[in-house]
């Protein structure tokens, strides 16, 4: 008897010393959409559209540098970048590439709006590569993330828990987020 009154402070203890949920993977990015006023971002940064949820990556064209934008309802978007976010020095998560949207299931203190790294990180870590674009992620209406590599599923409406994975498996890399409404700022930062 006496030895389970000593286990239980030493769950308590290992229950308390957790990872943290959010990642430390460089990731920056801050966009005002008060200047662009582009929808496909908005429909994401909006608390009354659950469940959307918007790809931001970066494209070069013509000697111009441009922010691509596409929701998991099917609308597409570029914007020519501004003076203020060359000036931002921003870093598109792990490989050029994050999500952001308002989760359906998990109402977290920012009101469930969150961001997740576009690369599958189970794909990323088994073999240690952090920029192949065959592990980015595709979307689904529904708002689960899959695999192009692997096929593994994620549910972003959810904090990102995987669906179908393996022991050892991880969530989706989430970064924090912030957002002032759907024409207003957004800010995607590691801790």
């Amino acid at each position: 008897m006496r030895k389970v009154f000593l286990l239980i402070p030493l769950f308590t203890l290992i229950s308390c010393t957790g990872e943290s949920e959010y990642s430390s993977e460089p990731c920056y990015f801050a966009f005002q959409n008060a200047t662009f006023l582009d929808e496909t971002l908005a429909t994401a940064m909006n608390p009354d559209s659950r469940g959307v949820f918007c790809q931001i990556s970066q494209s070069f064209s013509g000697g111009v540098n441009y922010i691509v934008f596409a929701n998991n309802q099917g609308l597409s978007s570029q914007q020519k970048e501004t003076a203020y976010e060359q000036r931002t020095n921003y870093v598109i998560g792990i490989n050029n590439g994050i999500i952001v949207g308002y989760q359906t299931l998990n109402d977290t203190p920012n009101g469930g709006f969150a961001a997740y790294d576009l690369q599958c990180p189970n794909c990323y870590r088994k073999h240690q590569s952090y920029t192949n674009p065959k592990f980015r992620l595709s979307m689904s209406s529904s708002g689960i993330a899959t695999c192009s590599s692997c096929g593994k599923h994620y549910d972003m409406n959810n904090r990102g828990v995987i669906q179908d994975g393996e022991e050892g498996d991880v969530n989706l890399t989430q970064y924090v987020a912030t957002t002032t409404g759907p024409l207003g700022y957004l800010l995607v930062h590691n801790r």
